[in-house]
């Protein structure tokens, strides 16, 4: 009886004509119920949509927030294609032109988002451009100080560098990590590129045919070459840490840099989170070596002065199958502290960054000597060399290709000899066993 009259509600036209029908639908919406409802997927069982945007509504509320300030922001999408595989990235950049200063401003590039799961970096950077105008605060610091300290930047913010691999988690698959056609970008990059170590996962840590084969990791290389950033953050979740060069190898740079980077991201550590962050090298720190990675190009061929990779939130007590879980806060308190540490971390570094790169003079070995004095020469000297560096790549990389071909244009012809040799031996052997 209770059958019937849910049949009576959903199809009240079928289950008076046809009863069979009726049930066959029946069965159908129980079925479509379970796939919906039913799935082991994290992202349809535990995710918080309350606390998240998804990628078009944050990217939404962007558009509209930069349509409020045109004096102190302006927007851009930057796209790319390769092989019919299309990306793009929205740029934002903050600059306050109406509020000079005496000196050049430093230039900061930040990116968030590089890998698609890791939602919680998205989050940071649409709160901190909020901090940037004035519509959210950060704990400790009042809203003019926070403009007094920007006045000396210019900023561009990337929310969201992998949109295509986000599309892909909020379609259901909350552990991917990689662009929209399985390449994992942090390993795209020609430092060390293609380089596998014993614990290489090809799913996970796919580095692309060639460095730079992905639009998005194009698109990111255009833009560090163009901008010529003083200091890069590459901002991901996975655990809590402030790493800065190198990921390939196991030690920091040599000479004052390094000395610099490595007191800065103490100092964080030590203002922010109780110590309670890795602080060193990727490649010493974390565990393991990563290669192709976007901080090792900043800081070895993009010539960055500081370049950074920082890691805001990781839950080491979730399942290994709750991805979701392990890289991103899953209740409002934790969401909002994170959010708050590292917006407050970000202000923090702002401010090292000008008394660093407004009194220190890096060595010659150290790749820069950036005095306010002599900033300009020196930029346009970097920017002479990656644009070199990236036409040489171009050409290694075409290189890379034409020997590809050459390779497999061999073995083809040598698979074919070999056949032909092959069928001709077999008719020998039959006109032999024919005359015998």
């Amino acid at each position: 009886m209770g059958e019937m009259i849910w049949l009576g509600i959903l199809f009240p036209q079928a289950s008076r004509r046809k009863p069979f029908l009726s049930i066959f639908l029946l069965l159908y919406s129980l079925l479509l119920l379970f796939c919906v409802h039913g799935s082991s997927s994290p992202f349809n069982d535990s995710v918080p949509f309350h606390l998240y945007h998804s990628s078009d509504s944050l990217l939404r509320e962007i558009e509209t927030l930069v349509g409020r300030h045109p004096d102190k922001f302006h927007i851009e999408t930057m796209r790319g294609s390769n092989r019919g595989y299309l990306a793009e990235i929205v740029v934002v950049t903050y600059n306050h032109p109406q509020r000079q200063i005496n000196k050049p401003k430093i230039r900061i590039l930040l990116s968030f988002g590089q890998h698609g799961r890791e939602l919680i970096t998205t989050e940071v950077a649409l709160q901190l451009l909020h901090i940037f105008v004035g519509e959210r605060s950060v704990p400790y610091l009042d809203s003019q100080s926070i403009e007094n300290i920007l006045d000396n930047f210019i900023i561009k913010v990337v929310p969201m560098e992998n949109l295509n691999g986000r599309k892909l988690v909020e379609a259901g698959d909350s552990c991917d990590r990689r662009n929209g056609r399985g390449v994992d970008l942090n390993r795209n990059w020609s430092v060390d590129w293609g380089k596998k170590e014993k614990d290489y996962d090809p799913y996970e840590e796919y580095p692309g045919s060639a460095p730079f084969s992905e639009p998005e990791a194009q698109i990111m290389r255009k833009l560090a070459v163009s901008f010529n950033p003083h200091i890069w953050v590459s901002v991901h979740s996975g655990m809590e840490a402030l790493f800065m060069p190198y990921d390939h190898k196991n030690t920091i740079p040599a000479g004052l840099a390094g000395h610099i980077m490595k007191s800065i991201l103490e100092n964080l550590n030590l203002r922010h989170f109780q110590r309670k962050c890795l602080v060193g090298s990727g490649g010493g720190s974390v565990g393991y070596l990563a290669h192709g990675t976007t901080t090792d190009y900043m800081y070895d061929i993009a010539k960055v002065p500081m370049a950074f990779t920082f890691e805001i939130y990781g839950d080491a007590s979730a399942s290994q199958k709750d991805c979701f879980r392990m890289f991103n806060p899953i209740d409002k308190t934790t969401f909002q502290a994170v959010i708050d540490k590292w917006c407050t971390a970000f202000i923090t570094l702002f401010e090292e960054g000008i008394k660093r790169l407004g009194g220190a003079q890096l060595s010659g070995s150290d790749k820069t000597t950036y005095l306010w004095d002599h900033l300009s020469v020196v930029d346009n000297d970097s920017k002479n060399k990656v644009r070199n560096r990236d036409v040489f790549e171009l050409a290694v990389q075409e290189l890379r290709n034409y020997f590809r071909l050459f390779f497999l244009s061999t073995v083809l012809l040598m698979f074919m000899f070999c056949s032909r040799i092959s069928k001709n031996k077999f008719k020998d052997m039959n006109l032999t066993l024919n005359g015998a």
